[in-house]
């Protein structure tokens, strides 16, 4: 396929945590609120006069810092982060707001205030203590702890304008975006698809890292060139597959997948899509803030959430995923000593395989994956095993007539 007109663009735009897009906005007076989770609603960072980046570290290296303050065993992704925290790379913020979702990720951003890495006099941190639950008593404590460590200390620090009408535009806004990213997402769905898995994702994950508002012009003219886009030829991608798990804030992970022959049609992993690029449906009979909270804990699919109704929703949103996309197999994939994706993924290689039929791949990767020669190794292995079955299901349907 002909290369898309802005994917270098926004490729550029991921290779550094304050990006061009985070410095004009802040040199139009916004204020950059850096969070760590799905967990806290997007629309309540991007009120007006702010705007929401999620917290990476592009183009890792060492982590031994990171490593000394946290320790070997704890998830590698939030040692990065605070390796880049102490380097100086996260200076530009205005203050990180957190979720008590994760104790790994918590300790995190608790170094990040005890170190004072950030030299702002203004800069703050709040934690919020989010619910393991979905139900309505869940839904009750969640409203209130947005409230009180979201909103108000917005409010309170910066001035920020918090009403139902201000909370109505960041949902708006943010809407706006979500309708652009699923429109180019069904592109995957299509035998010979107008958009790869990489693509996506760098599209998908500038979303979550930028200004949205600076980010609508270039995406809406990248839909428009999608719908003239010539694919590549059917068959050109061996496998397709849908990866599900943890945070993948580098798109490098999904391009070594499709040089290997599996094409990733769908994006169930902490910065993808699915969920969390949908609509939000608001109505004029409950408060905004109500219904924002209520979405994101029907939307949640995080594995931190153990009652039984939402561990059988995570099997039947992936299964319902392959289904929609034409997935051929699933790729289940963890950051180095994540809890929680740890044990989903070690039930799910077994679960998704046996009682729902699909070939599945268990991967335990590095967060800075790079051109890792054992995950190339595994993955192609796992293309020529879904290979395989497909050529003995074909061959008996065959038999069959």
């Amino acid at each position: 396929m002909k290369d898309l007109k802005h994917l270098y663009y926004f490729e550029k735009l991921l290779e550094d945590s304050y990006n061009d897009l985070c410095r004009q906005a802040q040199a139009e007076g916004y204020k950059a609120i850096g969070h760590v989770c799905f967990q806290i609603p997007e629309p309540l960072l991007n009120l007006p006069g702010c705007f929401s980046t999620r917290l990476r570290a592009p183009r890792t290296g060492s982590i031994e810092m990171g490593t000394y303050y946290m320790s070997s065993t704890l998830c590698e992704a939030c040692r990065a982060y605070l390796e880049r925290a102490i380097e100086g790379g996260f200076n530009f913020l205005d203050c990180i707001l957190a979720p008590d979702a994760c104790a790994q990720m918590n300790r995190c951003v608790e170094n990040i205030e005890r170190l004072k890495t950030n030299p702002k006099d203004s800069f703050f941190v709040t934690y919020a203590d989010v619910p393991m639950k979905s139900d309505e008593t869940a839904l009750k404590h969640y409203v209130k702890q947005m409230r009180i460590r979201v909103l108000e200390p917005l409010q309170k620090n910066f001035g920020i304008d918090i009403s139902d009408e201000a909370l109505r535009k960041s949902v708006e806004e943010q809407n706006e975006i979500s309708r652009l990213i699923t429109a180019i997402g069904e592109y995957r769905k299509y035998e010979s698809p107008r958009i790869t898995g990489y693509e996506f994702a760098v599209l998908c994950l500038a979303t979550y890292c930028c200004p949205k508002y600076l980010l609508k012009e270039k995406l809406q003219e990248t839909l428009d060139e999608l719908k003239t886009r010539e694919p590549d030829p059917a068959g050109k991608y061996r496998i397709r597959v849908v990866m599900v798990g943890s945070e993948i804030d580098d798109p490098e992970f999904i391009q070594l997948a499709e040089e290997c022959g599996a094409l990733v049609v769908a994006d169930r992993f902490c910065f993808g899509s699915l969920p969390g690029r949908q609509e939000i449906i608001l109505n004029d009979e409950e408060d905004v803030l109500t219904q924002i909270c209520r979405t994101y804990l029907q939307w949640g699919k995080c594995p931190r959430f153990f009652n039984q109704d939402k561990i059988m929703e995570r099997r039947d949103y992936v299964d319902q995923l392959a289904k929609e996309y034409h997935a051929d197999g699933l790729i289940y994939e963890q950051i180095k000593f994540c809890d929680y994706w740890g044990y989903e993924r070690a039930s799910a290689f077994h679960i998704m395989e046996e009682e729902y039929g699909y070939p599945v791949l268990s991967v335990d990767r590095p967060y800075a994956v790079r051109s890792s020669g054992q995950l190339r190794t595994r993955i192609q292995a796992f293309v020529e095993r879904v290979e395989m079955k497909k050529l003995a299901e074909a061959k008996a349907e065959r038999r069959a007539q």
